[in-house]
């Protein structure tokens, strides 16, 4: 059995169609699980709940770790770290892997310029200081040979099928379909790498499959030399046949654009994203895999075409 938990997301959907490649015995969890498979196996589950947790990851060979609970500081704070506690403690009791999906916010902001799987964590944000604390918990009970676990590491993440959990769908995507102006924060001068969900998904399910990938961390593809905030919204405005029309977002823009949209509320502690370069390097997938992101310009047209026609 492979247990995703959190199995309704934008990544949990795209894990679960990779999974398809590796095993029928899939099991979906969260509170209103849905069939991406026609074999997947539906748990409904309150994850905060150790109990029912526990229930979850029962009978499971390798547990992936997909949650997004909602995007403010003080909710990560109070539910993240217990949370993992609990999957921890269920993995070891069951004797099941571990694939914690993660993001970059633990690195160190002067980092940013091609980040990699040593680059030293260095939070200043709140959420990053959530983030360094789960990979410490996890990474010292690797350490104690209790448990084998992998870190899955993405960077701002876009994609064909995403509500409001991508800021490059929020931020561009949404306002250039309805000929409105695209937002960028800080400055549109900085590149800025995003990875394509589907190669985040099957690059998941790759690793949990492979044996000698656990116990490390592992950046997944994304393709490289990006394109600044500015060369994005000029991409997706030709795709869409619209005038490259965009306003930047300080924060006392943001603050007001989180009344409409309420991911933005939490943003201006994660400016410094925005305020320089920001590449991230999958060389080490793609060398151990053989496989190559997808380019920029082929993501942009599938979401495109897939979302707004």
């Amino acid at each position: 059995m492979q247990t995703i938990l959190g199995a309704g997301g934008a990544i949990g959907v795209e894990l679960a169609k990779a999974l398809l490649k590796y095993t029928k015995d899939i099991r979906l969890v969260n509170r209103h699980p849905e069939k991406v498979n026609p074999t997947d196996t539906l748990m409904t589950a309150d994850l905060l709940d150790q109990d029912q947790l526990k229930k979850a990851v029962k009978g499971s060979e390798i547990v992936y770790v997909t949650v997004g609970f909602p995007y403010n500081a003080k909710v990560w704070q109070e539910t993240w770290p217990a949370f993992m506690k609990n999957v921890i403690e269920a993995c070891i009791a069951e004797k099941a892997k571990l694939v914690f999906f993660d993001n970059v916010y633990m690195y160190d902001p002067k980092s940013l310029n091609g980040m990699t799987e040593e680059t030293p964590m260095n939070p200043t944000s709140e959420k990053g200081k959530v983030r360094a604390k789960l990979v410490k918990m996890i990474m010292e009970n690797v350490a104690t040979g209790k448990l084998n676990a992998l870190i899955a590491r993405a960077a701002d993440f876009y994609g064909p099928g995403i509500d409001n959990t991508s800021m490059l769908n929020e931020m561009v995507f949404k306002p250039l379909s309805k000929g409105k102006r695209a937002n960028w924060m800080a400055s549109v001068d900085y590149k800025h790498s995003f990875t394509y969900t589907p190669d985040a998904g099957r690059a998941t399910a790759l690793l949990g499959n492979t044996p000698d990938a656990f116990n490390q961390v592992w950046h997944l593809p994304t393709a490289g030399n990006p394109p600044t905030g500015r060369e994005w919204i000029e991409m997706i405005a030709s795709e869409f046949g619209v005038k490259a029309k965009y306003q930047v977002a300080g924060k006392f823009i943001i603050k007001i654009m989180g009344w409409f949209v309420p991911i933005m509320k939490e943003m201006p502690e994660m400016l410094y994203q925005y305020d320089r370069d920001y590449v991230f390097n999958s060389d080490k997938f793609e060398k151990r895999f053989k496989v190559m992101p997808t380019p920029y310009s082929f993501g942009v047209e599938t979401v495109v075409h897939t979302d707004y026609e």
